[in-house]
C-alpha cells in the first residue's frame, strides 16, 4: 500500500490520509520509500500558491485534493533502471507520502532527473534528485538541517545574488519581514557575508523578537508595530510575510526611500488577501526562485554556482544551524497534523520539524 496526505485545495487547513494500492513499477522506473522530510512555512507557501505556480502538479491527487511537495530523503526499494541500485539513497522533492515512483533520466554519479511526463512543464530545479553517495552537500550528521533549511536557504541565497547583481538598487539597508522564517534567516546570513555594507533590519512578531535578536543575523530587530521607527534611508524590502497591511505601512512610511519591493512566499496566511493595489512607492514584485536559479547557473556555470552555494551554506550553518531544535515525529498522521499547525501559524520558529513516515 501507498499512503498519501491529501490536502483540501480550497481549504488547506483540512487534510486527510489516503491509502492507495501499490501499482506495478513501470519499465526503467525506480520506486522510492520516503525516509524523512521537513515541514516548514515553505510548504504552506507551496499550497497557498499551488495552482498559480503548478506546485499541485508534481504529485497528482484526486480532484479538489492536492499533495504538498516536501524536501527530504528517500531510499530505492525497487528498481527497473540499470544504473540505479536498490538500497541507494537520494535527496530531493518528495510528496507528503510513503512512496514515490520516478523515471530517472540524465543519470550521473551525482544525481538524476525525474522524466515523468507530467513533471516536465515545471521548473527542472524541482525534478532533480541528488544521489547521496556522491553528493558534496551531503553530511550524514546534518540531514535534518539540510531538509529544514536547505531549500529555504537557497531561496535566500538567490535573493542576495539578485539584489547584489542590481547593486541593491542603490539601497543602504534591507528590511526583511517574517525575520524568524528560515528563508529570511538564509538571506540575512548570505547578505552578512557577501554584502556586509548593506544594513539588515528584521521585522517580526513581538513574541519572536528575542529569538530573532539571538540569531545574530540582523543589525536591528523590530516588532511589526514599530515599522514607523525604521530609518528612512534608501531601502529595499523583502516581504516573506504576505501581510498586505504590513506591506502598505512599510511603503507608506518609507515613501521614495524604498527603491525596490520584493515579495517572497506567504507565512501570514490569514492576511494574504488584499493585494498590492493602492500601495505607494515601487510596485511589489514577486520573486520566483527557480527562474533565478536557472539564471545563476547560466551566468556563472554550474561548477562556480555550486561552489558559491556550498561556501554560503557552510557559513549559514555556522551562523544559524544551531538556532533551531530539530524535533522528529513518526508517521504520516504526524505530517498531516504538523502541516495543519503550520497553516494555523502555531509552530514555534525555534523548532524544526522532521517527519519520518
Amino acid at each position: 500500500m501507498v499512503t498519501q496526505v491529501h490536502v483540501n485545495k480550497s481549504d488547506i487547513g483540512k487534510a486527510e490520509l489516503a491509502e492507495l494500492a501499490t501499482e506495478t513499477l513501470a519499465d526503467s522506473a525506480v520506486r522510492l520509500a520516503i525516509e524523512s522530510f521537513s515541514v516548514t512555512a515553505n510548504n504552506v507557501t507551496y499550497a497557498v500558491v499551488g495552482d498559480g505556480f503548478g506546485y499541485w502538479n508534481f504529485f497528482p491527487a484526486p480532484d479538489g485534493k492536492g499533495i504538498v511537495p516536501m524536501w527530504g530523503h528517500a531510499r530505492v526499494v525497487e528498481s527497473n533502471h540499470p544504473d540505479i541500485a536498490v538500497g541507494e539513497r537520494v535527496y530531493g522533492y518528495l510528496p507528503m507520502a510513503s512512496h514515490l515512483d520516478v523515471l530517472p533520466g540524465k543519470v550521473s554519479t551525482g544525481g538524476f532527473t525525474d522524466m515523468a511526463e507530467h513533471r516536465q512543464p515545471m521548473s527542472p530545479i524541482y525534478n532533480q534528485y541528488s544521489r547521496l553517495a556522491a553528493d558534496p552537500e551531503h553530511d550524514p550528521a546534518r540531514e535534518g538541517e539540510r531538509m529544514i533549511f536547505g531549500p529555504l536557504f537557497k531561496t535566500g541565497f538567490l535573493i542576495e545574488y539578485f539584489m547584489r547583481s542590481e547593486d541593491w538598487f542603490g539601497a543602504s539597508q534591507v528590511i526583511l519581514t517574517s525575520a524568524s522564517s528560515k528563508t529570511a534567516m538564509g538571506l540575512a546570513s548570505v547578505a552578512k557575508h557577501r554584502s556586509p555594507q548593506v544594513r539588515r533590519i528584521g521585522l517580526t512578531s513581538a513574541g519572536n523578537v528575542d529569538f530573532v535578536k539571538e540569531s545574530g543575523l540582523y543589525d536591528e530587530v523590530l516588532a511589526y508595530d514599530d515599522v514607523g521607527s525604521i530609518a528612512a534611508s534608501p531601502s529595499v524590502s523583502v516581504d516573506f510575510a504576505g501581510n498586505s497591511g504590513l506591506l502598505k505601512s512599510m511603503h507608506t512610511h518609507l515613501g521614495e526611500a524604498l527603491k525596490y519591493s520584493c515579495l517572497v512566499g506567504v507565512t501570514h496566511i490569514d492576511e494574504r488577501a488584499g493585494g498590492t493595489e493602492d500601495i505607494p512607492g515601487p510596485t511589489p514584485t514577486l520573486f520566483f526562485a527557480p527562474d533565478h536559479a536557472v539564471a545563476l547557473f547560466k551566468n556563472v556555470g554550474p561548477e562556480e554556482a555550486g561552489k558559491m552555494l556550498a561556501e554560503s551554506w557552510h557559513a549559514f550553518l555556522a551562523d544559524a544551524g544551531d538556532s533551531v531544535t530539530i524535533e522528529r515525529r513518526q508517521g504520516l498522521a504526524a505530517a498531516r497534523d504538523v502541516f495543519v499547525e503550520m497553516v494555523g501559524g502555531t509552530v514555534d520558529p525555534a523548532k524544526g520539524i522532521v517527519i519520518e513516515p
